[in-house]
Formats: structure tokens, sequence, C-alpha cells
């Protein structure tokens, strides 16, 4: 175990175990972005070809949504009955998208979806300057549909999840501190169904340094974004996840038409 902890490059390793780290502090504790932050700044700042920043994601987010989801549960973030509502049609829309990968461009609609996330940021920052300090929560109806079309973006189009499912449930008066644990605990039952979609149709890939740093930093970093989300007022956590969506969305709008 020391000759392998002593072969390892730590000099070339420890710029993606700050990626994984601060990309799952903002995942944890606003319930999206990892996928987007880590791709981003892997391909734009670290030069990593965009197949294999992909896989790597992919791959690291099997541990680090079990991580973040162990965390949430133990700070008591998590609405069960929500989470089964949103994971059974998760993990459909997941495998479908994960077959379905091959033959459909998902590049073309994408634009599409980003420009609809980018809206959902900002009506969400309306929302959080305007919040009430005391807001009636009110249980969320259209659930299974975003499900659905949570897990499918997910497999298919490379995230989606958070976004989609997150920001339309705060939408819809869910708690913001419940629906960020909820989503980001069955984001894991998502990933693991997905994960094992792509090992069955596509095979395993490569475990690469980029791969071992986003891992460390991740799972290292998943109980912290739990603790953020618990701690943080429910008027500043709205606040903070309509910024990130605003901002991610619009960027990858801007990489998508551009």
């Amino acid at each position: 175990m020391t000759e392998f902890l002593q072969s390892i490059d730590w000099q070339a390793i420890l710029p993606f175990i700050a990626i994984g780290f601060a990309a799952q502090i903002v995942d944890g504790a606003l319930g999206m972005a990892f996928g987007v932050i880590t791709s981003t700044l892997l391909v734009s700042v670290m030069g990593v070809p965009p197949a294999r920043a992909s896989a790597s994601v992919h791959m690291v987010e099997l541990f680090t949504t079990g991580a973040s989801g162990i965390s949430h549960i133990l700070h008591r973030n998590v609405d069960w009955k929500l989470f089964a509502r949103i994971a059974i049609p998760g993990v459909i829309g997941g495998v479908l998208g994960a077959y379905v990968l091959g033959s459909v461009d998902s590049s073309v609609a994408r634009p599409f979806v980003m420009t609809y996330l980018t809206g959902i940021g900002f009506y969400l920052l309306y929302k959080a300057l305007t919040y009430p300090s005391e807001p009636p929560v009110k249980d969320p109806r259209l659930v299974t549909p975003l499900g659905l079309v949570g897990g499918f973006l997910d497999a298919s189009g490379g995230g989606g999840w958070g976004p989609v499912v997150t920001s339309n449930l705060l939408i819809q008066g869910s708690d913001p501190r419940k629906t960020v644990g909820t989503v980001n605990t069955a984001e894991f039952v998502l990933t693991l169904a997905i994960s094992i979609t792509f090992i069955a149709t596509v095979g395993l890939h490569a475990f690469t340094l980029v791969t071992a740093g986003l891992l460390i930093g991740g799972v290292a970093a998943a109980p912290f974004g739990a603790w953020f989300a618990k701690k943080i007022p429910a008027k500043t956590l709205l606040l903070l996840v309509g910024i990130v969506l605003t901002a991610t969305s619009f960027f990858s709008l801007y990489k998508a038409i551009g």
C-alpha cells in the first residue's frame, strides 16, 4: 500500500482533486452542477479531451453521489416519500436514455434544454429576492415526469438530473433543504442504474489519473456539502441555486450554439 501511494504523481493529481472537491461542495449543497463544473474545468482549463472528461465524470459520480446521499441521510435532509416519487421514474428515464444514446443526437436538444434552464434560473433568482420570511411549504404535484425527463437527460446528454429536478421542485414550493438532500440521494440510485446500463452496452472505461483525482476530491467533499445544505437559510439556498443554475446553463448554452 505504501509503495502504491509513493508511486502516485501527487503533483499531477492535485489539480483534479481540487476540481472534484470544489464541484462536490457546490453539488452537495445546492443539488446540482457536479458534472457541469468538472467537465468545464477539465476541458477548458486542464485540456482534457471531452470524451475522456465525460467518461471520468460519470465514473466518479457513482461514488460521489453515494457518499453525498449518506451524508444527507445522516443530516436528515431527505424526504423519503418524495425520494420514492422521483427515484423510480428517474431510473426508468436514465436506463432509456443510456440505451438510446448511441442512436439519438442529444446535442440537437441540448440548446433548447439549456435555454429553458437559464430561464428557470432567472425565475429562481426572482423567487429568492421575494422569498417571505416564513414561506408555506407545498407538496410538489409534478414529480414523476420530472424524474423521467431528468433521468433521460442525465444519461443521454451527460447531465441534467440536478438542474431539471431540483429547480422545478423548488418552483413548486418544495422545502429547499429537503429538496436538495432528496434529489442528491436519489441521484445515487439513478447513477447506479445508468452506470450498469453503460457497462452492459459499452464496457468499462479506463480508470485514469483524472478519474482518481476527481474521486478523491469528490468523496472528501461530500459530507461538507450536506452540512452546508442543512445550515444555509432557505432564502440564501434558493438564491445560490438560482445563481449556479443561471451561470452554468447560460455557459452550456453558449458552448452549444457557439
